[in-house]
C-alpha cells in the first residue's frame, strides 16, 4: 500500500524478487514434464540411452531437474554454462558433467566441452535420447568453430560485433555460418537420436531459430544474410582473414549453407521453450499490484539504443506524474534488450546505461523510480544486474563531484552508480530471460 512511508526501493525489490522466481529455470523444466506427463513417461520409457545437453546461464539448476527426473536412466550428459553459475550444484550428477565457460566472448573452455560433447554425441544410436537445455548465453557458451577457423576468430569476431552495437539477433545470424554446432548443428551432432530441446528464451519475440543460435533448429538465415551484416556495420576490414574469406566462399556458393527446415534431420526434433521475459514481465505486474500500484505490462519487445530508449522510459514516467493516461500510483512494465555503442572507456552494461540516460532526463521529478534489470544477474561485463534512477539521481552525484553527463559520455555507468549505491546486485541468478524495467511512480 501507497502511504507516506512508502519505500519505493524496498517494493522494487519485491518485484525484482517475484519476477526471477516466475523463471527459475529448475521449476520450468519440472512445470513442463508435469504439464507433459507423456513426454516424460515416453523418454523414461525408450529402450536405448538418454544424453543430456545443453548450454546457457542457466544451465545448472536445468540439468539439476533433468537428473530428478530421469535419473539413472542417464548415460552422460554435457553442459556449458557461464564461469560462477554453478550455483555450487557442479556435482548434480554423477553422470552429467559441468563446465564452465567465458560470456560474451568465447574462450577455450567453452571450446573443450563443446569437443567433448560433439564426441559424446558421435555415439548416439536412433533408439536414443538427447534431451538438450538451453538458455541465455548458450550462444557463446557452445563454441566449436566450423573447418578453416580457430577460437581467436570467433573471440574477435564477437568483440567487433559487440564494440559496433549489432544486436543480439544479428551477431547470432554471423555465429551460425561461423559454427560446427550453431543455427542446426547441434541436432546433425545428435542424429540419429529423438531430441527434445528445452529451451529458455533470451530473445525479444522468442525465435527459436535466434535463441542461443538455434542449435537444434532448421536456420532461416543464409551466408548472404550474414555478409549484409558486416556491411551494415563496416566490418570488412575489421573481421579475421579467415571469417571474411568463409562468409564471402558461402556468399559465393563454395559452401553448403546451414541446414534448413527441408533438411530431414528435423524430423526428429522437438522444441519447446518453456520460460521467456514475458512470464517473469506478468509476474512483476502481480507482485506490484500486490505493492500497491495499478500495473500494467506495457511490452516486451523493447529494442534499440539504450540511451535512446531511456529517454522513452522516462517520458512514460513523467507522463504518469502528470496523470496522462494513468492514475497514480502506477508501475508499467516492460521487457526486451537494448544495445549500446561503446564510445568511452567506462565500465557498464546496457541497462546501467539506459538508468543513467533516464536518471538525466528524470532530474527533479518526485516520485519516479526506473529500475533497469538484467535477469541474468550479470548486466554486460560487471557484477551488476542492473541500477535504480530516479528524480534525485542526478543532484546526488553532483554533491559528491559526480558528473551524470560525464559517467554516460564515458559508458561508465557502472562507477556512477556504484558511487550511490544504487546498482542492483542480485550476483547469478541462472536464469536468463532478457532485460525488465519497472516505471514506478506514485
Amino acid at each position: 500500500m501507497i502511504t507516506e512511508t512508502f519505500d519505493s526501493r524496498k517494493a522494487a525489490w519485491q518485484i525484482i524478487h517475484r519476477a526471477l522466481e516466475a523463471v527459475d529455470p529448475a521449476k520450468a523444466v519440472h512445470n513442463y514434464f508435469n504439464s507433459n506427463p507423456d513426454v516424460g513417461d515416453s523418454i523414461k520409457s525408450t529402450p536405448g540411452r538418454i544424453f543430456v545437453v545443453g548450454a546457457g546461464k542457466a544451465g545448472t539448476p536445468m540439468a539439476a531437474a533433468a537428473s530428478e527426473i530421469f535419473g539413472s536412466k542417464i548415460e552422460a550428459g554435457q553442459m556449458i554454462v557461464k564461469y560462477g553459475h554453478t550455483g555450487g550444484q557442479a556435482d548434480v550428477s554423477d553422470k552429467i558433467v559441468i563446465s564452465e565457460a567465458g560470456h560474451p566472448v568465447p574462450d577455450q573452455a567453452g571450446f573443450s566441452a563443446a569437443q567433448a560433447m560433439s564426441k559424446m554425441l558421435s555415439q548416439t544410436r536412433e533408439d536414443d535420447v538427447v534431451l538438450c537445455l538451453i538458455s541465455g548465453g548458450g550462444s557463446a557458451l557452445l563454441t566449436l568453430p566450423a573447418d578453416g577457423l580457430s577460437l581467436t576468430d570467433l573471440q574477435d569476431t564477437t568483440q567487433a560485433l559487440l564494440s559496433a552495437g549489432a544486436t543480439i539477433n544479428q551477431i547470432n545470424t554471423i555465429r551460425k555460418h561461423l559454427s560446427a554446432v550453431k543455427g542446426g548443428g547441434l541436432a546433425r551432432l545428435a542424429a540419429p537420436a529423438q531430441v527434445y530441446a528445452l529451451i529458455l528464451s533470451d530473445v525479444v519475440g522468442d525465435p527459436l531459430e535466434v535463441i542461443a543460435s538455434g542449435p537444434t533448429v532448421p536456420d532461416p538465415s543464409t551466408f548472404a544474410d550474414a555478409w549484409a551484416i558486416v556491411e551494415q556495420y563496416g566490418l570488412e576490414s575489421t573481421l579475421p582473414d579467415p571469417v571474411v574469406q568463409r562468409l564471402q566462399a558461402g556468399l559465393n556458393g563454395d559452401i553448403a549453407d546451414t541446414p534448413d527446415h527441408h533438411d530431414p534431420i528435423f524430423n526428429r526434433v522437438t522444441n519447446i521453450i518453456i520460460g521467456s521475459n514475458r512470464i517473469a514481465a506478468q509476474a512483476a505486474v502481480k507482485a506490484a499490484q500486490e505493492e500497491g500500484f495499478t500495473a500494467q505490462l506495457l511490452t516486451t519487445f523493447v529494442e534499440g539504443e539504450a540511451r535512446e530508449v531511456a529517454r522513452v522510459m522516462a517520458g512514460l514516467a513523467k507522463g504518469i506524474a502528470r496523470e496522462e493516461g494513468f492514475v497514480r500510483p502506477t508501475c508499467l512494465v516492460l521487457g526486451g534488450e537494448t544495445t549500446v555503442t561503446i564510445r568511452g572507456d567506462g565500465k557498464g552494461g546496457r541497462n546501467q546505461e539506459m538508468a543513467l540516460a533516464a536518471a538525466i532526463a528524470l532530474q527533479g521529478w518526485p516520485n519516479t523510480l526506473i529500475v533497469c534489470l538484467g535477469t541474468d544477474g550479470n548486466d554486460g561485463p560487471t557484477d551488476a544486474a542492473g541500477a535504480f534512477a530516479d528524480g534525485t539521481t542526478v543532484d546526488r552525484a553532483a554533491e559528491i563531484t559526480l558528473s551524470a553527463v560525464e559517467s554516460l559520455n564515458r559508458n561508465d555507468a557502472y562507477n556512477f552508480f556504484n558511487a550511490l549505491d544504487d546498482l542492483i546486485m542480485t550476483g547469478p541468478t541462472n536464469t536468463n530471460v532478457n532485460d525488465l524495467t519497472f516505471i514506478l511512480v506514485w
